[in-house]
């Protein structure tokens, strides 16, 4: 019997495309033998829908018409299963489907930021990837590096400043001066794909890229900016018990950091959707990227780089795959943690390629880590029988009054 797996993308994010894109190349590599594949895009209003061509790239360039093909649906938990269910469905069953497990394939705040997790974990079905804490703290990148220093990962120091904050931006722009100086990199703290993130190299640049951050999040992170950088980036699959690191790549850049053009707006030639039709170069997401696979650096350095993202994967309690970016100073040659992806891109498939571990194979590992994770909380009592709101007792005013009413 196929396993009923509903996998979900799109959301209020910034980064809602590129969730598409990771998600219909995910969806095209699945193995259709074994999954009963149901597709649930999540609009950016947060609406579910589903249909057949919610599967299809090539719907997505009219999303209004792929609507109008779909069906709202939300997911229901009744008598211990978990349904996808249709909304105002006018007289067809409302039952679309049981599922077995989810799988988000989302990028960004408001769906990998534990919130979509959070909505998942309170219906009761196991999920793909990270959990609630673990979704939070790698979204975060202050609390993220917090705990990644308190357990001995070197990660560069930095400054935290709030939305509130920016009511004084020359006391922001002198905290900057006084403890990190130029150059410093300005970031959002909880964004990925390098939306919101630049580089100033005096007070007038610093000014303008705080209010530009500030446009993508309420708190931003401003910390030193490598002047003789090299980034390497690295993914790692597992859970707490056991994990192990992929090959390492040297992504290529045309900027001082890594941007959102770099990243999915470069390459060509297309690819084949989830369809079979021709997409663009955009539709690759992070696999478009032109990279440099393994990553040219020395053996000890690369061994040094998937020794550390498996201790953070470990010390965050990641599960499933997440790409772990690494910053390198040429001047020092010392290694530093710049961010942890906790759904990363093509889910950095491209990265295990080379060990041999196939697209295909690295989804079924990812899902096999759901299931597990689900057998072991449910071996875990989180509530027991209690007659403690049947005992007769009195709350200050409200003694021995019927309340009715709430």
């Amino acid at each position: 019997m196929k396993i009923k797996l509903c996998v979900l993308f799109g959301g209020k994010s910034v980064e809602h495309e590129v969730s598409v894109i990771s998600a219909l190349q995910a969806v095209a590599s699945l193995d259709q033998t074994k999954y009963e594949i149901i597709p649930v895009y999540i609009t950016k209003d947060n609406e579910f829908y589903t249909s057949f061509e919610c599967s299809c790239i090539e719907e997505y360039k009219n999303i209004p018409a792929l609507i109008k093909k779909s069906e709202r649906c939300t997911l229901l938990n009744t008598d211990g299963k978990v349904y996808l269910m249709r909304t105002g469905g006018r007289g067809k069953s409302a039952v679309i489907s049981e599922i077995d497990v989810a799988f988000p394939i989302v990028h960004g705040t408001n769906v990998e930021d534990g919130t979509l997790q959070g909505y998942l974990k309170t219906l009761g079905l196991p999920f793909v990837g990270c959990d609630v804490t673990a979704s939070a703290v790698g979204m975060d990148k202050y609390v993220m590096k917090t705990v990644l220093k308190d357990n001995g990962v070197p990660v560069l120091d930095c400054v935290r400043f709030f939305l509130s904050d920016f009511a004084d931006p020359d006391a922001i722009v002198k905290k900057c001066e006084e403890k990190i100086g130029y150059p410093v990199i300005v970031k959002p703290v909880n964004l990925g794909s390098s939306v919101g993130i630049s580089v100033a190299h005096n007070a007038a640049e610093l000014y303008t890229s705080v209010e530009d951050a500030f446009k993508f999040a309420s708190v931003i992170l401003c910390e030193r900016a490598i002047t003789q950088l090299k980034e390497v980036n690295c993914s790692v699959l597992g859970d707490t018990d056991r994990a192990e690191a992929s090959e390492c790549e040297s992504p290529a850049k045309s900027d001082e950091i890594l941007s959102y053009e770099n990243k999915y707006l470069q390459g060509g030639g297309g690819s084949k959707g989830a369809k079979g039709g021709k997409t663009g170069g955009a539709s690759k997401g992070m696999a478009s990227l032109a990279r440099k696979i393994p990553a040219d650096i020395p053996d000890e350095q690369r061994t040094l780089i998937r020794e550390m993202a498996v201790k953070a994967f470990k010390v965050l309690g990641c599960n499933g795959v997440s790409r772990i970016d690494f910053m390198i100073d040429q001047a020092t040659n010392e290694v530093y943690l710049n961010e942890i992806n906790t759904i990363p891109g093509s889910l950095a498939f491209y990265l295990w390629e080379p060990l041999g571990v196939h697209y295909k194979d690295l989804l079924d590992r990812m899902i096999e880590l759901a299931l597990k994770r689900k057998r072991e909380e449910d071996s875990i009592v989180f509530s027991f029988e209690t007659n403690l709101l049947n005992m007769d007792r009195s709350f200050g005013g409200a003694k021995g009054s019927k309340t009715g009413k709430v």
